[in-house]
């Protein structure tokens, strides 16, 4: 006897997951929660197979709270796709709990509004996403010290002020690590150790910042040659955008997928007599920063560029529009050779 398909949906939370599971006609079936674990994962599937022959599962943050149940569906050759959240007017309408959010990430498969695959995270793509995570936050950390550090020194007392703070701030925290004591008083006393405690935590996140450099710089060179090669891409771009692209590259079917995950695909602006395109405000905003850095540098220092932008430039477009275009192009130009780097990574090249 064939079964009928049936379709799970999956709202997915820190401790637990809701599923939903819905028929090819769309009628609300069953609805179970479990915990966040393999066995939790596994009761899940036994549940919504118990329906019908399950195909197909839409599945809400595949990237973090949904990463575990989604390794597990793919075991298990479900095909899983990614579902965004239901947006606020439809939370107004419908109303929102957990089974209600399932059974809409359930019709969104149904509806085939969900259509996004899923990053593996299993490969090359994921370990540079890792160590890029773990960079950002070093030198935001590292800056928010020496910020620290210097508006201490500024309302510190003169002679102090003019004996620590400088310019560059690895003389100034070189002269603070050397601090020994500013005087017998409470305020002195807390200054000098609050001074030199700044000062290790920025000399310690250096030394993390050149480890982490020194990883990306390995894994970009060894996983992603190509694309080093090109003018302008160094270590965290590269590693940046190869991460947004995943270890499964079948997922970007064309250079334009990669360019609306980038937000770099031109939108219609036009209205009545003027037609025009606007910048994308969407899609990945850290690849999207990685594409303005290139872009940045190629308008500074190459040649083809610096013409490209002062044609464009007399042919009445804005800074923005031409910065607009130039990350366009820089996708069509790395697009392909992210595909080969992932490829031979994966073992298809």
């Amino acid at each position: 006897m064939n079964q009928s398909e049936v379709l799970l949906g999956v709202d997915t939370h820190l401790d637990t997951h809701v599923g939903a599971v819905i028929s090819e006609a769309g009628k609300l079936l069953g609805t179970l929660a479990v915990p966040t674990n393999l066995d939790g994962y596994c009761e899940l599937l036994v549940w919504a197979k118990s329906f019908g022959k399950l195909r197909r599962a839409g599945v809400e943050g595949t990237g973090t709270y949904g990463a575990g149940l989604t390794r597990v569906l793919r075991d298990h050759e479900i095909e899983v796709l990614e579902v965004n959240r239901p947006d606020r007017a439809a939370r107004r309408s419908k109303g929102k709990s957990d089974p209600i959010d399932a059974e809409n990430a359930a019709r969104a498969v149904l509806a085939e509004k969900a259509t996004a695959i899923p990053k593996t995270q299993s490969g090359a793509a994921e370990a540079m996403r890792a160590v890029s995570v773990a960079r950002r936050s070093a030198v935001k950390a590292k800056t928010q010290a020496i910020n620290q550090l210097r508006a201490l020194l500024v309302s510190a007392p003169q002679d102090v002020r003019e004996r620590l703070l400088k310019v560059k701030a690895a003389e100034c925290v070189k002269r603070c690590l050397r601090l020994r004591s500013l005087g017998t008083s409470v305020m002195e006393q807390a200054l000098t150790a609050t001074l030199r405690l700044l000062a290790k935590r920025w000399a310690s996140l250096a030394d993390e910042l050149k480890t982490l450099d020194a990883m990306l710089e390995r894994l970009t060179t060894e996983y992603a040659p190509r694309l080093r090669e090109r003018f302008g891409i160094g270590p965290q771009t590269a590693a940046t955008l190869v991460a947004v692209a995943g270890d499964n590259p079948g997922r970007l079917h064309s250079e334009a997928a990669l360019a609306a995950l980038c937000g770099t695909s031109p939108l219609q602006a036009s209205s009545g007599k003027t037609t025009r395109h606007r910048l994308n405000r969407g899609g990945d905003r850290t690849a999207n920063n990685a594409l303005w850095t290139i872009a940045m540098v190629r308008m500074r220092s190459d040649p083809r560029t610096r013409t490209y932008v002062e044609r464009r430039t007399q042919e009445g477009l804005s800074s923005k529009e031409i910065h607009r275009c130039l990350k366009r192009y820089i996708v069509r130009e790395i697009y392909p050779l992210i595909m080969a780097d992932l490829a031979v990574s994966r073992g298809c090249g």
